[in-house]
Order: structure tokens, then C-alpha cells, then sequence
């Protein structure tokens, strides 16, 4: 029975039709009953957002101190050096640059991207 359901999703659907496995797992949620359709909520924690207070913080810690690593950053704040790497590069929109010494930092908000950040 998966087997001719996935070939009509296959047929009607192409390239965006579920894998065989997926298919197989549905009819077996179906023939145990399962007919509940919506996703469940996912355990673990919340999705959360970067607010104007992360990155007032990051910005801080950067002005502070321009050779600070994305992980100390992430540490000292609680969250990912993901989330940090995101944060310096599209809302403070700073990049590597030179490592010169006595490089000027510029004020948050302004687009220089020839930042250096470590």
C-alpha cells in the first residue's frame, strides 16, 4: 500500500513528493490510528529572538574590547556563538577587517563594514 500511494504523490507531486520512508511512516500512524495531521510542539526550549538589549550588549562588549572572541561573547551573554556571529555581521553589521592597532570603532548604526571583530 506505501508503495502505490508514494507512486501517485511521485507522479502528481514530481521532485516535491515525500521520500518512500515518509510515506511508509504515515500509513503506519494511519493504520495504528493516528489520524491527528497538525505538527506537535517540539520539546526543548523556545525559539528566541535577538532583542535590541543582545545587541546593545554585544555591541558593548565589542567597543570594550575589539579583539574579543564571538565565544567569549556567547558565554558572557548565554547564547549561541551562532546567535553572536549573526548579530556582529547583519544587525551590527561589522566584518573582519584589519587588525590595526588603534582602528577606529564606529558608532552603531553608522554601515562601515571594515570593522575589525574577532
Amino acid at each position: 500500500m506505501p508503495k502505490e500511494i508514494h507512486a501517485i504523490l511521485t507522479e502528481t507531486l514530481g521532485e516535491h513528493a515525500p521520500s518512500y520512508a515518509t510515506v511508509k511512516n504515515w500509513v503506519a500512524q494511519f493504520k495504528r490510528g493516528d489520524f491527528y495531521t497538525c505538527v506537535a510542539p517540539r520539546a526543548g526550549p523556545p525559539k528566541r529572538v535577538t532583542t535590541p538589549e543582545i545587541i546593545d550588549q554585544i555591541h558593548k562588549l565589542i567597543l570594550e574590547d575589539r579583539r574579543i572572541s564571538s565565544k567569549s561573547i556567547a558565554e558572557q551573554l548565554g547564547i549561541s556563538r551562532e546567535r553572536v556571529g549573526c548579530i556582529i555581521h547583519e544587525d551590527l553589521d561589522m566584518w573582519k577587517a584589519l587588525r590595526e592597532v588603534g582602528a577606529e570603532m564606529p558608532e552603531r548604526g553608522s554601515k562601515t563594514s571594515t570593522v575589525p571583530v574577532v
